[in-house]
């Protein structure tokens, strides 16, 4: 972190994002009188499902006169949101929003220390705390209380390196003063949590509930352990985060915060309350209540008329959650990233499709030597994102466009020879703790520490076991039957003339029909 300065920059904050986001057309004011109970949670699915605004509810059932009033979701939920955080064209195609991620990535910038900030207009303590004061939806009928943390920044530090970390991980609201807290020891925060537990010392919290969007796009995202998600939301905004100590702690939180949470939570089993369950990204509403870690409130600082942020999880096909984007952007980029520095080469691009939430990855790669693709999912199992993503992993050539399902099919149909080896799988390892396909008395943490995942690799490029074909080319694998170029420059010139009807195919599909630049491109094996 750069030294301690009193001068502050113009405002980044929930404030500045919501006004971008109004100035689009991508932020709706509910003035309508909505219930926390339930109805919040229902509309905001329907939204997702519509890919739509972000919304601000202003009159909340039974919170016109508690301490916060407001509350937003949906604000980062579709890809025009995703290009305006990134500060792209909103048209800018999907693969080029993951190279400008992985890019930028590349790039951390430090944040800096301030004296004050808004987030610190107000400060309660003792009887003060009653997170009830908070418009914190019940958001579906099966979850077992109302959630407070679902899209916010959870701030801890590794006791030994000091190094912080920013996440998300949800928080049911179980009293005033007490939030129960998911805590499974694989995460970033649950290595800080074993290093206190051993010294039976409790471990400072700190929640930001309301900052620039980039605060959740970072924190849900699997960045490596040495990787500073503050350095990362810097990276974004082309600028340092302005950073405050806690009251509590030397936890460090954004300045103009809208609201922050410190308290400390103990490793004491006896300290642990019941928590769940709650609809989670599968999708699934699952899971039982069982003894979790509790979050005990110290303190809440927040700003002037502050606006509570949240969303509801659980992403399934046509009703996206929040996690969507954040899945196919900037998990994308990550994972990218993680191979290249793992020593896997020729990869040219990654996708992790939105409505699975990173169980499954496609990697496109330029095929370099057999085996290329079991290193490939090799390299992503032993990551420590291994424990939430890339359960399934395919892998293709540079032909194959891996945000088309049907060109994925049609690699899978044609190139898959399970007798060749190129449909594995490896486990069983560790896993996701919420995935319903693994039976429960498999994915307890607190006897496993963890799920447990048995993973499959696709390798769905052409195999190099075939001997080269004289009547192919001297080729291994069979030509692709394409156009010539002229012959196709030909129909195209005459397409109105035949009276067909219809536009004329674009240039992506134009290069796909013949052996133009594809052939340059993309020799095949």
């Amino acid at each position: 972190m750069k030294s301690k300065t009193k001068k502050s920059a113009p405002a980044v904050d929930l404030r500045s994002w919501m006004a971008t986001l109004e100035a689009h057309g991508e932020l709706r004011r509910i003035t309508a009188e909505v219930d926390w109970n339930e109805e919040i949670g229902a509309i905001a699915r329907v939204n997702l499902g519509l890919q739509g605004p972000g919304l601000l509810f202003e009159n909340i059932k039974g919170y016109r006169e508690k301490r916060c009033t407001r509350f937003l979701t949906g604000a980062l939920g579709n890809r025009r949101q995703v290009c305006l955080l990134l500060d792209l064209p909103v048209d800018t195609p999907d693969r080029d929003i993951v190279a400008h991620l992985k890019r930028r990535y590349r790039q951390g910038i430090a944040p800096v220390e301030v004296d004050t900030g808004p987030v610190k207009t107000h400060i309660l303590y003792g009887s003060s705390i009653d997170l009830t004061q908070f418009p914190v939806p019940h958001w579906h009928h099966l979850d077992g209380g109302r959630f407070l943390d679902t899209f916010c920044g959870v701030i801890t530090r590794d006791p030994g390196t000091q190094r912080l970390n920013v996440g998300i991980y949800r928080g049911q609201l179980l009293g005033p003063d007490k939030v129960g807290k998911l805590l499974i020891p694989t995460q970033h925060w649950g290595g800080h949590f074993a290093q206190h537990r051993e010294t039976m010392k409790p471990m400072p919290v700190a929640v930001v509930h309301g900052w620039h969007d980039v605060l959740p796009f970072c924190a849900g995202s699997p960045f490596p352990k040495a990787v500073c998600e503050y350095e990362m939301m810097g990276a974004i905004l082309g600028r340092p985060v302005e950073l405050v100590k806690c009251e509590t702690s030397d936890l460090m939180v954004p300045a103009s915060a809208e609201i922050v949470v410190e308290g400390f939570i103990s490793p004491d089993p006896a300290t642990f309350e019941m928590e769940g369950p709650f609809g989670e990204y599968p999708g699934y509403a699952g899971g039982s209540p069982s003894p979790k870690p509790v979050l005990r409130v110290q303190r809440i600082t927040h700003r002037d008329d502050p606006i509570l942020r949240g969303t509801l999880e659980g992403a399934r096909p046509g009703f996206p959650s929040e996690d969507s984007p954040l899945c196919a952007y900037s998990w994308s980029a990550i994972a990218w990233n993680m191979l290249e520095d793992s020593g896997v080469g020729g990869i040219t691009d990654v996708w992790m499709p939105p409505v699975v939430t990173g169980t499954h990855i496609v990697v496109q790669i330029r095929k370099q030597y057999r085996g290329h693709a079991q290193q490939i999912a090799n390299a992503l199992w032993g990551t420590g994102a291994g424990q939430w993503f890339f359960k399934n992993v395919m892998v293709v050539e540079e032909d194959i466009d891996i945000r088309d399902r049907e060109a994925l099919e049609w690699a899978w149909a044609f190139r898959v020879n399970p007798a060749m080896g190129q449909l594995s799988t490896f486990g069983p390892t560790f896993g996701s703790v919420l995935d319903p396909s693994t039976p429960r008395d498999q994915a307890d943490p607190m006897k496993y520490g963890t799920g447990c995942w048995t993973r499959t690799l696709v390798d769905a490029t052409r195999s190099w076991e075939f001997e080269r074909n004289p009547a192919w080319g001297n080729r291994r694998f069979p030509p692709i039957n394409k156009l010539p170029v002229a012959l196709e420059e030909k129909v195209r010139a005459r397409w109105a003339e035949y009276g067909i009807g219809g536009d004329y195919l674009s240039e992506e599909k134009r290069e796909l029909l013949t052996f133009a630049k594809l052939s340059k491109r993309f020799p095949e094996v």
